[in-house]
């Protein structure tokens, strides 16, 4: 039975393949067409399918019990079999006894054992024992039974022990009389016996492989109404979206289904919808990174045309240009680190830090120049590093972790037109532990609590609109390099970064 190509048939009528064909490339598979065949045969389905297999446990698991069944079953017929036989020879040996001597030839003794099957037949009484009728010459005893005297163990023994060897052999069973004031006694070839038992065991087995295929039947179809066919389902499913994960129609439908399957549906389900979306914001970040690389590269031309003008400035004596143009060209070279760290980010990883020992104070002090805070605005930049706090870490990794969080903080508050805010952004540095900690302060609205889980990845940690999050991204990034760890703290009013790096 072909489960896996007749399942889609079964299913919706259509008889299309049960799995895509998914496209190989010979340069990545130098195997050619045996590898292919290969993996089509690693990946296919299995030749005996769940249904033939339930099938089959199925007949086994009844056959299993009617064994069970049978033995006690078989020690049973024995024990009855024998039992009619003792009752008829009582009531022979009644008759015999009762009978007038004139009646009591020995025409009469054979007949009574020739109906009665057996070789000798006696009566015990009271200890006497007494033969009623016995033949010319009777086979050599090989097995003695007392009926009353056997347990269920001993009675399953000597069934199978008939089974075995009773052909041609001669017994004796003693069973008591219905009045219980004595025994009967009989002899006779074990042959019949046997005979009638394998009889009934050949019955029993036609009967339990009735029971076994109707019973595995009803199984079969009910497990495939309610599992296989479900199952097979997820698994069409499954084949579906790995062809076109992106397409929201291969997305798993749910069923009506309250029970395991159903729970199964909807969490398959669940899952394909967040992979398609994930993938379609993946294939959305690669275009924006594949359009970012290509405006980087002609914006570091045009920052290099900006480096040979100020260089040209450079050579002027006006005071003014003298202190203006140092700056310029130090803002320009960070220009040309960034559009190269933004090139490296779309490609792997910041390049390892470069550490020196800097003045901290100082690099806040670079911050104020750098955001150009004008007299029309209303925010106040305080630099509370002290003056004298050195630390060991890359001068331009740094600048540009303080830079970032600086600019974010200066977006957020420098146009606010309300004239009672308050706009204050500080900086602050202390020794603790034996590590140094950098606090990166404002007085803005704060960091939204949907931007909180996802603050440091890049393109969803943004907490303005028409940010892109890559800032805190990189910044988490570099300070990682450093050995260090950046969070975010729980204090209002404003956003608190706190940055802690090692001394050594």
């Amino acid at each position: 039975m072909d489960e896996v190509r007749q399942h889609r048939k079964d299913e919706d009528g259509h008889g299309q393949p049960d799995q895509p064909t998914l496209p190989s490339s010979s340069a990545e598979n130098p195997g050619g067409e045996k590898a292919d065949k290969a993996g089509d045969r690693d990946k296919g389905y299995p030749r005996f399918g769940l249904s033939t297999k339930l099938l089959l446990l199925t007949i086994i698991f009844v056959m299993l019990s009617e064994i069970l069944i049978f033995v006690p079953s078989i020690s049973k017929f024995r024990v009855d079999w024998l039992t009619r036989k003792l009752e008829l020879a009582e009531v022979a040996a009644l008759v015999y006894t009762n009978a007038s001597d004139d009646l009591k030839d020995k025409a009469i003794e054979q007949e009574l054992l020739d109906r009665l099957n057996v070789q000798t037949l006696g009566l015990r009484n009271k200890g006497e024992r007494r033969l009623l009728a016995m033949v010319d010459m009777p086979g050599t005893i090989m097995r003695d039974d007392n009926i009353q005297m056997m347990g269920p163990p001993e009675m399953i023994a000597a069934a199978f022990d008939t089974l075995l060897f009773g052909k041609g052999r001669t017994i004796r069973v003693v069973g008591q009389t219905k009045d219980n004031q004595g025994m009967v006694e009989m002899v006779f070839d074990e042959t019949g016996l046997r005979r009638d038992m394998i009889r009934f065991s050949i019955n029993i087995l036609l009967l339990s492989l009735v029971i076994s295929v109707m019973t595995a039947g009803l199984v079969y179809l009910s497990l495939r109404a309610l599992l296989v066919r479900p199952i097979l389902r997820v698994l069409d499913n499954m084949a579906r979206f790995t062809s076109n994960p992106e397409d929201s129609n291969a997305v798993m439908k749910p069923s009506r289904r309250r029970d395991e399957i159903g729970m199964i549906e909807m969490q398959l389900g669940e899952m394909e919808g967040i992979l398609a979306k994930t993938l379609y914001k993946q294939r959305r970040l690669a275009d924006l990174g594949l359009a970012v690389s290509k405006i980087n590269h002609d914006l570091r031309n045009i920052i290099a045309s900006a480096q040979l003008f100020s260089d040209r400035l450079s050579m002027l004596d006006d005071p003014t240009v003298q202190r203006v143009v140092p700056k310029l060209m130090g803002t320009l070279d960070r220009a040309v680190d960034y559009s190269r760290a933004v090139m490296s980010y779309g490609k792997a990883q910041e390049a390892p830090p470069e550490k020196r020992l800097l003045n901290l104070h100082q690099l806040g002090e670079e911050m104020r120049d750098l955001l150009d805070l004008s007299e029309a605005s209303r925010l106040t930049f305080s630099n509370h590093i002290p003056e004298d706090l050195e630390i060991y870490a890359d001068p331009g990794q740094l600048f540009r972790v303080l830079m970032n969080l600086c600019r974010n903080a200066v977006d957020v508050m420098q146009y606010r037109k309300e004239e009672a805010v308050i706009c204050r952004l500080e900086l602050a540095a202390r020794i603790e532990k034996g590590r140094t900690i950098i606090e990166v302060s404002d007085t803005g609205p704060g960091v939204p609590a949907a931007a909180r889980a996802n603050l440091f990845r890049p393109f969803q940690g943004s907490a303005r609109k028409g940010g892109t999050g890559l800032g805190l991204a990189i910044a988490a990034e570099i300070i990682r390099a450093h050995g260090g760890t950046i969070r975010l703290l729980d204090r209002v009013p404003g956003a608190h970064f706190e940055i802690s790096l090692p001394r050594n």
